[in-house]
C-alpha cells in the first residue's frame, strides 16, 4: 500500500472518530441549553464522554478478539462505524432528552473502540519513517472531526435543523465505512493464547504481554513522560480565557482568537510537527518542539505582568501557543506510536493515551484554587517553570528498548 493510500485512510478513520466528540464538547451544550436544560445539568453532561477515558479497560478485548475473514483490526472498525452511523440516525428522529442524551454516550462509546482499533491499524500500518506523517493524519484528522461535528454543522444548523446536522454526520460516517470496507489491513505480528489448539510458538495471550511490559523500567519512564509533557501547558491553558476576560476583552474577540484562528493554527503546527518528525527524528522532534512550546508561554506570563500590552500581543501569543502546542502533540503522538509494541498495538497504544489524557487532568482545579487565591502571574509562571523542568524528562526516554514484534508490511 502507497504511503498516500495510508495517510489517506488514517485521515478518513480518525475524521469519523472526531465527529462525535466536536459534538460532544462544543454543539451539544448549546443544543441542551436551546432546550431549556440547566447550567449544572450541562455541566454533568460533560461525563458522557467518559468512555475516551475508560477505554483502556476493554482495549485488551479489542487486540485478542477479530473475525479472520475482516481482519484484525476492521474487524472492530467496521461494526463501529456502523453503530455510530445508527446512532446518528436516531439522534435525528429522537425528541426526548434521556433518549438523546443515551444515544450520545452510545456514540463516545463506539467512537472511543474504533480508536483502539484504528491505532493498533495505525502501529501496523505505518513504517519507522512514515510514523511522523502518520500521526500528523491521526491529529489533523481527529480535529477535522472535531470541527466539523462541533463547528462546520451547527454553524449551518440555521438552515438544515440539528436533524439534518445528524444526519449530515451519519452520511460522512457511511462514507468512511465505504471507503474502509474496500481497505486491505496489513498482516500483524500475532498475540495467541498458549491454550489455542495451534498456538503461534512465539505468541503469548494479550494479558501476558501486558504484565510483561509493564515489568520493564522504560516502559514506566516512557510513561511519566508520556503523562507530564503538557502539564505546564494545560496549567496556563486553565486559566487563559479568564485572564483574558479579566483583562477586558469581549467574547466575541476571545473565540475569534482562541476559537476561530487557534484551530488554524494549531492545524498547521500539527502538520509542521510531523513534517519535523519526519525530516530529523522522533526524539529530536519532541525535543525541539517541547523547548519552543516555553515561548508563547512566557508570552502569556509576559501579558500578566504588563497590562499595557494589547490585543497585537496577545494575538501573537495565543496563535504561537496553538501552532507550538499542535507540532508538540503530533512530536509526542509519533514518539508514542514508536515505542508501542505490534503485538498488542491497541491495547498498549490506549493506555499510553489514557496517560497522556491523566496527566492534564487535574491541573485544572489547582490553576483554579491559585488564581482565585494569588492572581495570574503565579499560574503562568508555574506553566513556565513546569515546561522548562520537562525537557530534561527526555533523557529518561533516549535509549530505545530492545523492539519486539515487527511491522509487516505484507497486504
Amino acid at each position: 500500500m502507497s504511503r498516500t493510500r495510508k495517510l489517506t485512510w488514517l485521515l478518513a478513520l480518525y475524521f469519523v472518530q472526531g465527529l462525535p466528540f466536536g459534538f460532544q464538547a462544543s454543539a451539544l451544550p448549546i443544543y441542551l441549553r436551546e432546550q431549556g436544560i440547566s447550567l449544572r445539568a450541562i455541566g454533568w453532561a460533560s461525563l458522557l464522554a467518559i468512555p475516551w477515558l475508560a477505554k483502556v479497560l476493554w482495549a485488551p478485548a479489542v487486540d485478542a478478539l477479530h473475525h479472520p475473514k475482516l481482519g484484525r483490526r476492521r474487524s472492530w472498525i467496521l461494526p463501529m462505524q456502523l453503530a455510530l452511523a445508527v446512532t446518528c440516525l436516531g439522534l435525528a428522529v429522537t425528541q426526548e432528552l434521556t433518549p438523546l442524551l443515551i444515544l450520545v454516550f452510545a456514540a463516545n462509546l463506539f467512537a472511543a473502540t474504533m480508536d483502539i482499533a484504528v491505532d493498533g491499524l495505525a502501529v501496523s500500518l505505518l513504517r519507522e519513517d512514515e510514523l511522523g506523517l502518520g500521526n500528523t493524519a491521526q491529529v489533523v484528522g481527529f480535529k477535522l472531526g472535531m470541527l466539523t461535528g462541533g463547528g462546520l454543522l451547527v454553524a449551518v444548523s440555521d438552515r438544515i435543523g440539528w436533524n439534518g446536522l445528524f444526519l449530515a454526520m451519519a452520511g460522512l460516517i457511511v462514507a468512511v465505512f465505504a471507503y474502509t470496507a474496500f481497505e486491505r489491513e496489513p498482516l500483524e505480528a500475532r498475540v495467541t493464547d498458549p491454550d489455542e489448539s495451534d498456538p503461534d510458538p512465539e505468541g503469548e495471550s494479550v494479558f501476558r504481554v501486558i504484565v510483561g511490559l509493564l515489568q520493564r523500567k522504560t516502559v514506566w519512564a516512557l510513561l511519566m513522560v508520556v503523562g507530564t509533557y503538557k502539564l505546564g501547558e494545560s496549567f496556563a491553558d486553565a486559566m487563559f480565557k479568564p485572564f483574558l476576560t479579566d483583562r477586558g476583552f469581549s467574547a466575541a474577540q476571545i473565540g475569534l482568537w482562541l476559537g476561530t484562528w487557534g484551530m488554524v493554527f494549531s492545524l498547521v503546527g500539527s502538520v509542521a510537527g510531523g513534517l519535523l518528525a519526519t525530516r530529523i527524528g522522533l526524539l529530536r522532534a519532541l525535543t525541539i518542539t517541547a523547548a519552543v512550546r516555553v515561548i508563547p508561554l512566557a508570552g502569556q506570563l509576559l501579558l500578566a505582568l504588563d497590562e499595557e500590552l494589547g490585543p497585537s500581543v496577545v494575538i501573537a501569543v495565543t496563535s504561537a501557543e496553538h501552532f507550538f502546542g499542535g507540532a508538540l502533540t503530533t512530536a509526542m503522538f509519533a514518539f508514542m506510536m514508536s515505542r508501542v509494541d505490534p503485538r498488542i498495538g491497541g491495547t498498549h497504544f490506549t493506555l499510553l493515551a489514557s496517560v497522556e489524557v491523566l496527566g492534564k487532568l487535574p491541573v485544572g482545579p489547582l490553576a483554579g484554587e491559585l488564581a482565585h487565591q494569588q492572581g495570574y502571574v503565579p499560574v503562568f509562571s508555574i506553566a513556565v517553570a513546569a515546561s522548562v523542568l520537562y525537557l530534561p524528562l527526555l533523557l529518561l526516554v533516549r535509549q530505545r528498548p530492545e523492539p519486539r514484534g515487527s511491522r509487516p508490511d505484507q497486504f
